[in-house]
């Protein structure tokens, strides 16, 4: 891929992703409805989470991410659904570091969005075995997700499990090489992270942290390191 194309692509998706996250956050957090809870559980009302910090973190969380997918990606076809995932991305992991929950109304609309992106990319590209194993792997790290709550409900949330199909397939459209690094890296740096909170006395054993940040952070990972891991792996 020419260089120019790529700083060209990186510049798209930071003048793209950052305006739109900082926007679209804080109006999502106004208007999105509370979860039913059980009893005796409480969260941070997400209408409390917007404004200017949201704004900030959002904007500059999307604009980072864009930016990066920008320069890997380049002007493919499948950048516009990557940059789609990077503002939802950068929305959802601010609301669930916050309120520890991954707002479902968010979360389903932007299947329909990226899997429209990656529909488009196969039509235009002809890379319909790119399509293919994007299905395939969002399946499958749904159902892994879904296998982990269903055993271990306290450490993963269903909104974990919505997510990782969302994840598993814009990552199988680029590669397994990007698929698989993406979905264990979220598990090596939430476990990372534990362990740091953990050992400073931030947290204690008993107490969680949201994962969700760490998955949209182990894909991005993925997409950096799943192409040269692949290849070091079949070299």
């Amino acid at each position: 891929m020419p260089a120019e194309n790529a700083l060209l692509a990186a510049g798209i998706g930071v003048v793209v992703c950052g305006p739109a996250a900082s926007v679209l956050g804080p109006w999502l957090m106004r208007r999105i409805p509370e979860p039913v809870l059980d009893e005796g559980e409480t969260k941070i009302p997400y209408a409390s989470l917007a404004g200017r910090r949201a704004a900030y973190w959002c904007g500059g969380l999307a604009a980072f991410a864009g930016g990066l997918l920008g320069w890997l990606i380049g002007l493919a076809a499948v950048l516009p659904a990557w940059l789609v995932l990077a503002v939802v991305g950068a929305v959802l992991g601010y609301i669930d570091a916050r309120s520890r929950y991954l707002p479902s109304v968010i979360i389903w609309p932007t299947y329909v969005v990226v899997g429209a992106g990656l529909v488009a990319a196969a039509i235009a590209t002809g890379e319909w075995g790119s399509l293919r194993r994007a299905v395939i792997a969002g399946a499958i790290g749904f159902a892994v997700f879904y296998v982990l709550w269903f055993a271990f409900p306290r450490g993963v949330g269903f909104g974990d499990v919505r997510l990782s199909g969302l994840l598993g397939g814009a990552l199988g459209w680029l590669g397994w090489g990007e698929f698989v690094s993406g979905l264990y890296g979220g598990f090596f740096l939430g476990a990372l992270v534990g362990i740091v909170l953990i050992a400073s006395r931030v947290m204690t054993r008993k107490q969680m942290v949201p994962f969700g940040p760490f998955m949209l952070a182990g894909a991005l990972a993925g997409v950096v390191l799943g192409a040269p891991l692949e290849r070091l792996y079949a070299g």
